[in-house]
């Protein structure tokens, strides 16, 4: 029996679509990771649209609730990673330790052998076993996201929309009639939904004020605490024109933790900005992993095309990745994703960055 994923979105809709329409024995799963009542939380509509879907489909829904897990495997990882002064990624520990850990156990326990969900990436049998590869659809592909999933982990899920545009699970799910068809994609942050994001960080992690200086130790203004910016950003800095300086845009390209101080430069692409090499915590293989250097690409985030690189696998298992051009912004918390084509290799949390 195949359990399927669904978010009361499209996507999710569309992928039990496709399975029902192959005759197989399915069944729906509703997760519920975030507590109700919260005024940007959506679960009850989205409960609501996924029992819709399930009677046009004529299949059960189930409904569990992980919140608990949610909260202790990854809110808490946000939250430490941010009170570092990182930029973390949740959507992967999400899927890693909700989506195909507790949620794949709930799956087995219901008695399914197999967890489709609605993530745009393909499952494919390849010489050595099962790989991961990225989704025809590169505007939406996701697996970057899937990365650290564990080789058991991908053994038992489906894709079923790996093969599909967007634009083509839309219109599958208009002519079956599923009144999620055009339904918004949901956007950012799981759990924080459509507020603003200062807003929702500020309710958990304490201002811890600071300075705001150029390279050369110049104050220009004063933070909130280094945990409320991220490398790259440019608006939210409240610095503006400053004596003495060109009338042109400041960017965050540091945060030196010692003396809580955010570093700012003027010009898009400052060579404070810039970085070529990239060194990350021990990584995550999808395939066996590597003992040597070898040529592949890197996603060093999510909406990023893809980068020539050289990787070098250290003894402990971190790797030191050398990009063919500049890369701007890389910023230590994010993910290192490693691609060969379209397969997917595995990656790392990136740590530093050197010029």
């Amino acid at each position: 029996m195949i359990v399927v994923g669904l978010s009361g979105g499209v996507d999710s809709a569309v992928a039990a679509l496709l399975l029902r329409e192959q005759n197989l024995e399915i069944e729906g799963l509703f997760m519920a990771n975030w507590e109700e009542g919260d005024a940007y939380c959506t679960i009850s509509a989205d409960y609501q649209d996924a029992l819709a879907v399930c009677r046009e489909l004529r299949i059960p829904l189930h409904r569990v609730d992980f919140a608990v897990e949610y909260r202790q495997r990854v809110f808490d990882y946000f939250l430490t990673e941010y009170r570092a002064g990182r930029t973390p990624n949740p959507d992967v520990p999400c899927n890693r330790d909700i989506k195909f850990g507790v949620c794949l156990e709930y799956v087995r326990r219901l008695g399914g052998n197999r967890f489709a969900t609605g993530h745009y990436a393909r499952r494919i049998n390849g010489p050595r076993g099962v790989e991961l590869h990225k989704a025809l659809d590169s505007n939406k592909d996701q697996s970057y996201f899937l990365h650290s999933l564990k080789r058991v982990q991908l053994e038992a899920a489906l894709f079923p929309l790996g093969e599909l545009t967007k634009i083509e699970v839309r219109e599958r799910a208009r002519a079956a009639g599923l009144l999620v068809h055009d339904k918004p994609d949901s956007t950012g942050i799981c759990f924080i939904g459509e507020r603003p994001f200062y807003e929702f960080l500020n309710q958990y992690i304490a201002h811890a004020p600071g300075p705001i200086e150029t390279p050369e130790g110049e104050q220009i203004g004063s933070h909130h605490g280094l945990a409320f910016y991220t490398l790259g950003q440019r608006g939210g800095l409240e610095i503006g024109g400053r004596s003495g300086h060109a009338e042109a845009a400041w960017y965050v390209a540091r945060k030196d933790q010692h003396k809580n101080a955010l570093i700012v430069v003027q010009g898009h692409d400052h060579p404070l900005l810039l970085s070529k090499s990239v060194s990350t915590a021990k990584a995550h293989w999808l395939i066996d992993a590597p003992s040597s250097p070898f040529e592949a690409s890197v996603k060093l985030r999510y909406r990023q095309t893809d980068q020539p690189c050289r990787v070098v696998p250290l003894d402990d298992g971190r790797l030191l990745i050398d990009c063919e051009s500049p890369q701007r912004a890389v910023t230590p918390g994010q993910f290192a994703v490693l691609f060969l084509n379209s397969q997917c290799l595995g990656g790392a949390v990136i740590e530093s960055t050197a010029p």
